[in-house]
């Protein structure tokens, strides 16, 4: 009876949240929506871009996901993975799915994302 994924949470270390805001705003391109005021006062931030959500909430003991990461659907991968590295983010484009185009970057604070189209 699942109908949707409604959001992702990634991990980010106390004190992040400009580092994320500049990433996932000026380099990705999604929009800062507002975390409820109960949950704001624990730090961390929420992005949006149409029905892709993503929270990124604050960890003491913070590790970055190296492994483990959202895959995000893109429409024209070759334009967005060229707006990534203007905006002097990594993209490493990986061959390992059949059929499919993909790249990885990772996140100010190390946490892998996959682009795939």
């Amino acid at each position: 009876m699942l109908a949707a994924v409604d959001h992702v949470q990634l991990a980010a270390p106390p004190g992040s949240e400009d580092l994320l805001r500049a990433y996932y705003v000026d380099v990705l391109g999604m929009t800062e929506i507002p975390k409820p005021p109960v949950l704001a006062a624990r730090g961390g931030c929420w992005f949006r871009a149409g029905a892709v959500e993503l929270h990124l909430g604050i960890e003491d003991d913070f590790r970055p996901a190296r492994k483990a990461h959202p895959g995000l659907r893109v429409t024209d991968i070759s334009a967005y993975a060229a707006r990534l590295e203007t905006r002097g983010a990594m993209v490493r484009w990986d061959s390992g799915l059949p059929g499919r185009r993909r790249f990885y970057s990772y996140d100010p604070v190390g946490n892998r994302l996959e682009f795939v189209v």
